[in-house]
């Protein structure tokens, strides 16, 4: 009898930590495609010929926002979900070819495709797993959060950009 309720137990146990791996999981795909939509709008809002601006001498350009932005989709993502790199090696903020609004949009759309993929092809029980990148060791769980909050960061600098330029920036998208 003690046996059973053990083994009933442990089972419960292990199908309610699928289960929440599996909504955490689900919960992800939908915000990311939500903030894909949302910084599209971001791009779209700022003037094709407007890439190029500066908020200020000392930091990023529009451009280099939103391919610094890109790049740390995948990079954090690549972390959380264990999916390969795509871009590996490359700064793309830094080239100049890439600084057109037409490239732009092309990564970091892309960026927000290989996320979403990334973590739904990725082993949802694997969410609580640790991994290192560097000096830090986080779950996976952590890392796709993180570059959550990257990203939103980097839009939300966005914001100053659009609006020093007179325009109105899209509404935000909580749901």
């Amino acid at each position: 009898m003690k046996k059973g309720i053990l083994f009933l137990l442990l089972f419960t146990s292990v199908t309610v930590h699928a289960q929440l791996a599996d909504s955490i999981k689900a919960q992800f795909i939908k915000d990311w495609q939500r903030a894909k939509t949302y910084t599209k709008e971001y791009l779209d809002a700022m003037p094709k010929d407007k890439y190029s601006f500066r908020a200020q001498d000392s930091v990023r350009t529009f451009a280099q926002q939103m391919l610094h932005l890109a790049q740390g989709n995948v990079g954090l993502v690549a972390n959380g979900t264990g999916a390969a790199r795509i871009w590996q090696g490359q700064n793309l903020e830094q080239r100049t070819s890439a600084q057109q609004a037409d490239s732009v949009i092309y990564y970091v759309l892309a960026s927000y495709d290989y996320a979403i993929e990334s973590i739904t092809n990725m082993d949802a029980s694997k969410l609580f797993e640790r991994f290192g990148r560097g000096n830090f060791q986080e779950t996976r769980f952590a890392w796709i959060n993180k570059a959550f909050e990257h990203q939103g960061h980097h839009r939300g600098q966005a914001t100053i950009y659009i609006r020093l330029l007179g325009i109105k920036p899209p509404n935000e998208k909580l749901f």
